[in-house]
C-alpha cells in the first residue's frame, strides 16, 4: 500500500490536473457558502439586534444566542452528514445541502413572509427568524463535513493536503465576498435605512452563489471511494483512470477495496485514539476564540472608535489578510507537513490572544488592538483553519471516515456555539479575561498537536490505516 510514495515523476504529470482542479472548484464553493453564510451576520449583527432584540425588550442572552442560531444547524449538519454521506453519497449531500443554503438566504432576508408583518417584530418573528438561520446551519454543517472529505476522496496523496486546503481558502473567500458585499449594501446608507431594508439585502445576496453551487454539483462524479463502498468498481475505476491515469488507477482501487474489506463498521474498529484526536482537533479550532474575531469583527472594531461603516471596511482589511495568509498554508501544507504549520499557528495565535487582553486590562483600544487581532487570525488561517480539516478529511479510514468526520464536525460546531454564544455575556464580565481565556486554548492547542497527532504529509488515505492499526494503545 505504497503507491502513493512511489509515483514517479512521469506517473504525477500523467494525473488529469484541469480536471481534479475542476472537481475540487465546484466542491469548494460548498466551502465558499459556509464562509459566506457564517460572516453575513456580521454586517447584520447591529440591525438584527436594534429590530428584534432591543425592541422586544430582550438582553445579550438573546442577543447572542440569536446571532449564534445558525450554529444549532450547524451542529445538526454535522451529525446528520455521517448519515447522509454513507447512505446517499457525497455528491447529494452536497446538493441538499445548496438548497438549504438558498431558502436560508430568502427566508432570513424576509422571515415576515406569509405569516407576519414587517415592521412589527413579535417572539414568533424571532423564533422564525432564526428558524431560516439554523436551516442555513444545517447546510453550512453538511458542506464543512463532506466538501473536505469529497476532495480528499478524489485528491492524489501528493496533492490532498493543498487540494482539501482550497476549502479553507474558498471559505475565508466567501467571508471577504460578503465582507465587500456588506459594505457595498452599507456604505452611503442611513443607519436607518440598515436596520429597515439593508441587513434583508445582506442574507438575500447569498442565494446567487447557493443556486450556483447547486447547479454545477449537477457536473461532477461521486467520488470513487463511496463508489467502492458501494461496490460499484467498474464506475470507481472509470473516475481514477481520468484522475490517475489508468497505470494507477487499478493499484489504487485494488488498495481501497483491500481496507473495505478487512474493516468492519464499527466506530471504534480501529480504535478509540482516531476518534479522540479528531473530536480534539475541532475543539481546539473553536475553543482558540477564531469566530468571535469573525462574528463580531465590525463590533469590535466599533468599540476601537470605528463608525459603523469604517468598522466594515476595518472588517475587508482583515478578511484580505485572512486570504493571504491561507494562501501560504496552501503553499506549504504539502511542504512542511499538517504539525509544523499548526504549531506555529497556535504560538502566533497565543502572542495575539494575550496582547489584545493586555489592552483590554490597561483599558487602551486602538490601532494595537487591530494589530493584534490580525496577528492572530492571520496565525490560524497559516494553520489550524485549513489544516484541522486536513486532518479531519484524512486521518480516518475508509470504513468509518463518514460516520468519524459526522463526530468530530458535530463536535467542532458544539464547540463554535458554545464559544460565540458566550462571547457577549464573557465580555460584560472582563474582556482581558475572556481574551486570555482564548490565548491559554492556544497555547493547550499547540501542547495537544506535538504531543499526540500524528503528521500525516505524503500517506495515501489507506496508509493511513495503518497508523491505527499499528499502535493503538501507544497513541493517547
Amino acid at each position: 500500500m505504497q503507491y502513493a510514495n512511489l509515483l514517479s515523476r512521469s506517473d504525477k504529470m500523467k494525473q488529469n490536473t484541469l480536471y481534479i482542479a475542476s472537481l475540487t472548484l465546484v466542491a469548494t464553493l460548498g466551502g465558499l457558502l459556509f464562509g459566506y453564510d457564517t460572516a453575513v451576520i456580521s454586517g447584520a449583527e447591529k440591525s438584527i439586534e436594534t429590530y428584534l432584540i432591543a425592541s422586544l425588550g430582550l438582553g445579550s442572552f438573546a442577543h447572542g444566542a440569536t446571532i449564534s442560531s445558525a450554529l444549532i444547524g450547524c451542529i445538526i449538519g454535522g451529525i446528520i452528514s455521517g448519515l447522509f454521506s454513507s447512505r446517499f453519497g457525497r455528491k447529494r449531500s452536497l446538493i441538499v445541502a445548496s438548497i438549504l443554503f438558498f431558502v436560508s438566504a430568502l427566508g432570513s432576508a424576509y422571515p415576515e413572509f406569509l405569516f407576519f408583518t414587517k415592521g412589527e417584530p413579535t417572539i414568533a418573528l424571532l423564533l422564525t427568524f432564526n428558524f431560516y438561520r439554523i436551516i442555513g446551519g444545517i447546510g453550512v454543517g453538511l458542506a464543512s463535513a463532506v466538501v473536505p472529505m469529497y476532495i480528499g476522496e478524489i485528491a492524489p496523496a501528493h496533492l490532498r493536503g493543498r487540494l482539501v486546503s482550497f476549502n479553507q481558502f474558498a471559505i475565508i473567500f466567501g467571508m471577504l465576498v460578503v465582507y465587500f458585499v456588506n459594505w457595498g449594501i452599507a456604505n452611503g446608507q442611513s443607519i436607518a435605512w440598515i436596520d429597515d431594508i439593508g441587513w434583508r439585502y445582506m442574507f438575500a445576496s447569498e442565494a446567487v452563489p447557493a443556486l450556483l453551487f447547486g447547479s454545477l454539483l449537477f457536473l461532477v462524479p461521486e467520488t470513487p471511494r463511496y463508489l467502492a463502498l458501494q461496490n460499484q468498481d467498474s464506475q470507481a475505476l472509470t473516475i481514477l483512470e481520468k484522475i490517475n491515469g489508468k497505470k494507477a488507477a487499478q493499484t489504487i482501487l485494488t488498495d481501497i477495496k483491500s481496507t473495505l474489506n478487512v474493516s468492519s463498521a464499527n466506530i471504534f474498529s480501529f480504535g478509540k485514539a482516531v476518534i479522540i484526536i479528531g473530536i480534539l482537533l475541532s475543539v481546539f479550532q473553536q475553543f482558540v476564540g477564531i469566530n468571535v474575531a469573525l462574528y463580531y469583527a465590525p463590533r469590535i472594531f466599533e468599540s476601537m472608535g470605528a463608525a459603523k461603516n469604517a468598522s466594515m471596511l476595518q472588517t475587508i482589511v482583515m478578511g484580505l489578510v485572512n486570504v493571504i495568509f491561507t494562501v501560504i498554508a496552501i503553499l506549504t501544507v504539502d511542504r512542511w507537513g499538517r504539525k509544523p504549520l499548526l504549531i506555529t499557528g497556535s504560538i502566533g495565535m497565543a502572542v495575539g490572544m494575550f496582547g489584545v487582553a493586555t489592552m483590554a486590562f490597561s483599558n487602551v483600544i486602538g490601532i494595537g488592538t487591530l494589530i493584534f487581532i490580525i496577528i492572530f487570525t492571520a496565525s490560524f488561517m497559516m494553520s489550524w483553519g485549513p489544516i484541522c480539516w486536513v486532518l479531519i478529511s484524512e486521518i480516518f479510514p475508509n470504513k468509518i471516515r463518514g460516520q468519524a468526520v459526522a463526530i468530530a464536525v458535530a463536535a467542532q460546531w458544539a464547540a463554535n456555539y458554545f464559544i460565540s454564544s458566550t462571547y457577549p455575556m464573557m465580555m460584560e464580565y472582563s474582556g482581558g479575561l475572556t481574551y486570555s481565556f482564548y490565548g491559554l486554548m492556544s497555547i493547550l492547542s499547540a501542547l495537544f498537536v506535538w504531543k499526540i497527532v500524528p503528521e500525516t504529509k505524503g500517506k495515501s488515505l489507506e496508509e493511513m490505516e495503518n497508523i491505527w492499526l499499528k499502535d493503538q494503545p501507544k497513541t493517547l
